[in-house]
């Protein structure tokens, strides 16, 4: 028999999805309809609240999809604030901690480093934890040349020792903090950055980053410093000079099959319309390629799938955003294609254009008519076994018209909830503390990555009330076991009804409704 869940366990449990909701989308940059200061003041809010009223869980969220940008904030909030946590506390925050920083890029994590600098955080924990990170690295000397003033800072903080003699962590040493000493080095990337000074031919030797500034100072003909540096460069550096080092109508062989099936959707809405109906066998077959690969385990068994895909002109995003939420959906558009039976997928567009390789950010957004299309049965009086919903929720063409057909389809045509109705918002409200929602019946999600739609379905259903709290606390309990490959003691449950309500200014109801 379940136990019945207090005002304390829903409150916490509402918190929850809404700290996630803006983990995944807010970056902290500027959207369509908010500017940067709105969004930082906001996620500034929440990550104080949640931390102080929720620890356990506020560290529990590093085992979640969320974005780079909000992990960081999540370790530096939890090293600043270390005197709060109990001892079992501390132990568990550092697994999670050292188990998120393996994973975040290494520039996010020297810039995290630099603002511990900043912060005066320079405890004996926070210190083993920077140096357990870059005794990790498998490269120090490499991080040196492409992050160096990361690199320094770190090991001027931690006291990081770089003993005298031949060994490669003192050549690094002497490198950061005592450059022109040596001669020469026995590192090769340290030696070719101090060649590279004098002689053109190192230049090509380093990581392209770094090597644009030499071939700059030297003088090099574009295209002759692309050809060179071509061997070294990674696979998102040679996607964004493919143009430049194009010959004829040659293009260079880069794979976008390989390429994460998000960051492909950017690359080709970058591209111009001429270029992508040229190209539309080769871009579209990398595009369902990634998108099979990201459905993994789960591809073709989402049934009878339907889709109402944003591409009004609120779509463009920012200028720091630049189309952000088009590619989402242009993503989720062949990701749900994989998911779906096979020829089960029907695409509907807010433009109602057909032609999904050649959308763009265009009109209104007239999502109750396209929700009213997306639910008409299909052959054989077949209603769809899930409708997705990927849009920023400013439905305007009437405005809350789609909120009304979802409730009035809620309540009176579907009450036994033959189709499952999700909707994925890839933009951060910074008024309401969360995405926008089409309507208080319809579980709406935070999305950033396409990739993580399966995942965000999941953590929907807590959403529309159908789980409770604590089934929600044992699903991040199961994540958290996931991410560090064991349990961290006690479970984040625990926490719930221990300050659930506590905490004035916490955000409206409605707000997560």
């Amino acid at each position: 028999m379940n136990t019945p869940e207090s005002p304390a366990d829903l409150v916490a449990a509402e918190d929850l999805l809404l700290f996630v909701n803006a983990a995944i989308t807010a970056t902290g940059q500027r959207e369509f309809r908010s500017g940067a200061i709105s969004q930082h003041l906001s996620l500034d809010f929440l990550h104080t609240y949640v931390r102080v009223n929720y620890r356990r869980v506020y560290a529990a969220c590093l085992a979640l999809d969320i974005n780079d940008h909000n992990a960081a904030r999540i370790v530096l909030g939890l090293l600043e604030t270390a005197g709060e946590a109990s001892t079992e506390e501390r132990r568990a925050e550092g697994r999670l901690i050292a188990a998120r920083l393996a994973l975040l890029p290494p520039q996010r994590v020297y810039r995290l480093f630099g603002e511990v600098r900043r912060a005066g955080i320079n405890n004996r924990r926070t210190r083993a934890i920077l140096r357990d990170w870059l005794a990790a690295r498998p490269d120090l000397g490499h991080d040196a040349v492409k992050y160096r003033s990361g690199v320094k800072t770190a090991a001027r903080h931690v006291h990081l020792r770089c003993p005298e003699g031949p060994a490669r962590m003192a050549e690094v040493g002497a490198f950061l903090f005592r450059p022109g000493k040596l001669p020469r080095y026995g590192h090769p990337l340290l030696d070719a950055w101090r060649r590279a000074h004098y002689e053109q031919g190192a230049v090509a030797e380093l990581p392209f980053s770094v090597a644009e500034g030499f071939a700059a100072r030297h003088g090099m003909k574009r295209a002759v410093f692309l050809e060179r540096a071509a061997p070294r460069m990674t696979r998102l550096e040679r996607l964004r000079t493919q143009e430049q080092r194009a010959v004829g109508d040659r293009r260079p062989d880069v794979d976008l099959a390989v390429m994460p099936l998000t960051r492909l959707a950017l690359y080709v809405l970058a591209l111009p319309f001429a270029q992508r109906a040229a190209r539309r066998a080769e871009l579209t077959g990398a595009l369902r390629t990634a998108a099979r690969r990201a459905a993994g385990g789960h591809a073709g068994s989402w049934g009878r799938v339907h889709a109402v895909l944003d591409d009004s002109f609120s779509s463009s995003g920012s200028g720091q955003k630049r189309r952000r939420p088009l590619a989402v959906a242009l993503a989720c558009h062949y990701l749900l294609e994989a998911l779906a039976a096979p020829g089960a997928y029907r695409a509907v567009w807010t433009s109602g254009r057909g032609d999904a390789l050649l959308v763009r950010p265009w009109g209104p957004t007239p999502l109750g008519m396209r929700v009213l299309d997306a639910l008409e049965p299909g052959p054989g009086g077949a209603v769809p076994d899930r409708l997705v919903i990927v849009s920023d929720g400013w439905d305007n063409a009437p405005a809350g018209l789609a909120g009304e057909v979802l409730r009035v389809w809620r309540r009176r045509l579907d009450p036994g909830r033959r189709t499952a109705v999700v909707h994925v918002n890839p933009v951060y409200d910074s008024e309401g503390f969360d995405v926008r929602r089409l309507a208080a019946g319809v579980p709406t999600a935070g999305i950033r990555d396409a990739e993580d739609l399966p995942a965000l379905v999941e953590i929907a259903r807590f959403a529309e009330g159908r789980a409770g709290a604590a089934e929600l606390h044992a699903y991040l309990d199961r994540r958290v076991a996931r991410f560090l490959g064991a349990g961290v003691g006690a479970g984040v449950g625990a926490e719930v009804g221990d300050r659930g309500a506590v905490g004035d200014g916490r955000p409206g109801r409605e707000a997560v409704s």
